[in-house]
C-alpha cells in the first residue's frame, strides 16, 4: 500500500479477506447507531440498496474525519427479503425466527462499499447476491444454532456460508465475497487503478 488503508469496521472477515490479499490494513469501528440509521432509512422507504450504501458511507466518513491523511474503507451489508430488511439478530431465538423465514425462500445480500480520502468520498460500490435456503427442519435448525449461535450472531441472516451456514443453501448466485460482507474484486480493481497497490 503506497498509503495507509483503515476499514471502518470490526468484521473480523473483511479484516481476513483485505490482509489475505495482502494488503496492510487496520481496522477502526465508526461506532453508529446503525439499527437506528436503518429503521430510518426503512421508514423513509429508502431501498435496500441504498441503505446498505448510506450506512457503508457513514462509517467511512466518521472514521476519515478522525484520520483524514488515510485512505478509510468503509462497508455495510443488507440482507432484503420479501420487502423486509433483517437485522443481526440478537438471541437463538430471534435467529431461529429468521431462519424459519428465510428456509425454503430466496432472499437478496447487499453489500456496499465507500471509500474516502481527505474525508470526502471518491469512490463506493454495490453489489447483490441471491441465496436461496433449503427447507430445513426445526430439529436440524435447532441443533445448527446451538453449534453455531457464537459466530452466526454477527451475521444479518444468523448464517455464515463461509462456515456451517453453507449447509443451509440449496443455490446461490453472486460473487462470493459479496455474501462475505465485503465485494473484494472491486476494491482491488480500484485500488490498483489508482497506483494506491501494485498491480
Amino acid at each position: 500500500m503506497s498509503r495507509p488503508l483503515i476499514l471502518a469496521s470490526a468484521s473480523e472477515i473483511r479484516l481476513q479477506l483485505l490482509r489475505g490479499a495482502g494488503l496492510d490494513v487496520t481496522a477502526s469501528a465508526a461506532f453508529i447507531d446503525e439499527d437506528a440509521v436503518r429503521e430510518s432509512l426503512t421508514a423513509a422507504s429508502a431501498r435496500p440498496r441504498d441503505i446498505a450504501d448510506a450506512l457503508a458511507e457513514m462509517k467511512a466518513e466518521k472514521v476519515s474525519r478522525k484520520r483524514p491523511a488515510d485512505l478509510v474503507l468503509g462497508c455495510d451489508q443488507v440482507l432484503a427479503f420479501q420487502g423486509q430488511i433483517f437485522n443481526k439478530p440478537e438471541t437463538p431465538d430471534a435467529a431461529k425466527a429468521q431462519l424459519v423465514a428465510l428456509r425454503g425462500q430466496t432472499h437478496h445480500l447487499i453489500s456496499a462499499v465507500v471509500l474516502y480520502d481527505g474525508a470526502k468520498p471518491i469512490w463506493r460500490h454495490i453489489s447483490e447476491a441471491t441465496l436461496r435456503m433449503r427447507d430445513i427442519s426445526d430439529a436440524y435448525l435447532d441443533a445448527y444454532l446451538d453449534r453455531n449461535w457464537q459466530s452466526c450472531r454477527s451475521s444479518v441472516g444468523a448464517y455464515k456460508l463461509e462456515e456451517e451456514g453453507v449447509r443451509l443453501f440449496s443455490a446461490v448466485s453472486g460473487d462470493y465475497f459479496t455474501i462475505l460482507g465485503l465485494p473484494l474484486l472491486p476494491v482491488l480493481d480500484y485500488l490498483g487503478s489508482r497506483g494506491f497497490i501494485a498491480t
